[in-house]
């Protein structure tokens, strides 16, 4: 018997199923008499319980296992009959009036929309491009080195300058009340680094230890701390101490303290160049990717499932709570977050997700093992142990498919990006970096 499928709605439509009452009363006492082997009642030895007892502790529960069993397998057969491709889980209700011997129930769901992709030659994208520079390796060199320099203490008669390391204390009052975060005992940082306010910085370079001094201070109107921000402080600082930084020559010892193989200051920059040219390559796909999933957006139009916004939403919600416990947020989990406030976000990744999964559809570019492999060889080389990060990501599914995924937007964006009006620009390296 043909399947007649109702449309209610652009995505909306409407399943009748019919069961009959006699099977679904059969399955029902099938399933209490397979539960009165092994169930176990008080008064009762296992194996001996009545089933009139059985059926009135467990009939209810049985009937409505049985009827969801029952009902999701006949809506399964008729979709499949019907071609339809569901999207999100059908929406159930008994009807009141049934053919005799049996009952009736309405499937109510969405179905995926057609999705029809523009044509791409007369699309336009900006491609993006970088170079690792000179500069770029002699920056890299100066933060390794700074991360391993080590500090001697200053003669008392000289003055802190940029680049010492300070310890202070400081006492900073508002119309001559403290207020929270504005003192401190043994505070150490270093000049000209940019970590302090510049007001703070000045008023601390030039003193010698032991000195203490008063001066002003305003915060400015977009201070991180809401309490005082656009709000004019006074402070005494004391210097209590000042280091001299003492940085480690680029040499031989160097490149081995970093474990570099060619454990020379050529080797070393090598190694530098490398690491930075994977981190620009990932850096360079990923903007260009942004760009192709922008101009697909433009590319397409059409009606989105509810439900699989829906879910996406959900989704979204729940990775902003656990963003929030993690943050130490008390009671994230029963923080106030409104939909609406990732409506827009939900939406548009449920319309690139249809839209990329109909790109690949069409045009075969689903990720084979061999470049899911590559990917994750590319990634481990950014580690010290390749070895175990590859056998990180290779036994575990889940983790296999997040790269898989990866590779396939890789797969669209290369494809394209090959279709496309494209328009060549190359960046800057502290661009791209700083992006």
């Amino acid at each position: 018997m043909a399947v007649t499928v109702e449309t209610l709605d652009k995505l909306e439509r409407r399943i009748t199923l019919t069961l009959s009452a006699v099977e679904l009363q059969n399955e029902v006492e099938n399933r209490l008499k397979r539960m009165a082997r092994t169930v176990k009642i008080d008064g009762f030895r296992p194996g001996k319980v009545p089933m009139s007892v059985i059926a009135q502790r467990y009939g209810y529960s049985v009937q409505y296992e049985v009827m969801n069993d029952k009902v999701g397998q006949a809506f399964q057969e008729a979709a499949t009959e019907a071609q339809v491709r569901v999207a999100g889980t059908p929406r159930i209700t008994e009807k009141e009036e049934a053919p005799e011997g049996q009952v009736a129930f309405d499937a109510t769901f969405e179905v995926y929309p057609d999705v029809v992709v523009a044509d791409l030659t007369a699309v336009e994208i900006e491609r993006v491009s970088s170079e690792v520079t000179d500069a770029a390796i002699d920056r890299t060199v100066d933060i390794l080195r700074k991360q391993r320099r080590t500090f001697t203490e200053r003669a008392a008669d000289d003055v802190a300058a940029d680049g010492d390391r300070v310890t202070i204390d400081f006492d900073g009052k508002i119309d001559g009340d403290s207020f929270q975060g504005g003192q401190a005992e043994g505070f150490q940082f270093l000049l000209g680094e940019g970590r302090m306010l510049e007001a703070f910085e000045t008023a601390v370079r030039g003193m010698k230890a032991g000195e203490s001094k008063t001066f002003p201070l305003k915060f400015p109107d977009d201070y991180h701390g809401e309490d005082v921000a656009g709000k004019e402080a006074d402070f005494l600082v004391t210097l209590k101490k000042v280091e001299q930084q003492n940085l480690p020559d680029v040499d031989t010892a160097f490149a081995e303290s970093l474990g570099i193989a060619d454990a020379t200051v050529e080797g070393l920059r090598a190694d530098i160049k490398k690491n930075l040219e994977r981190e620009v390559k990932f850096r360079v796909a990923a903007r260009n990717k942004q760009a192709v999933m922008a101009a697909l957006e433009t590319a397409t139009s059409f009606d989105l499932p509810k439900a699989l916004v829906d879910n996406e939403l959900g989704r979204l919600v729940e990775n902003a709570r656990a963003d929030l416990k993690q943050r130490g947020v008390k009671d994230a989990d029963k923080a106030p977050i409104p939909n609406e406030v990732f409506q827009p976000q939900a939406e548009r990744r449920v319309r690139l997700g249809l839209t990329v999964a109909e790109v690949v559809r069409t045009h075969s570019l689903a990720a084979t093992p061999d470049q899911i492999r590559a990917h994750i060889e590319e990634m481990a080389q950014s580690y010290e142990r390749p070895s175990e990060v590859m056998a990180w990501y290779l036994g575990d599914q889940q983790r296999l498919a997040e790269v898989e995924a990866v590779v396939i937007e890789a797969n669209v964006s290369e494809f394209v990006l090959g279709q496309a009006k494209v328009t060549d620009k190359a960046l800057a390296f502290d661009e791209l970096m700083g992006a």
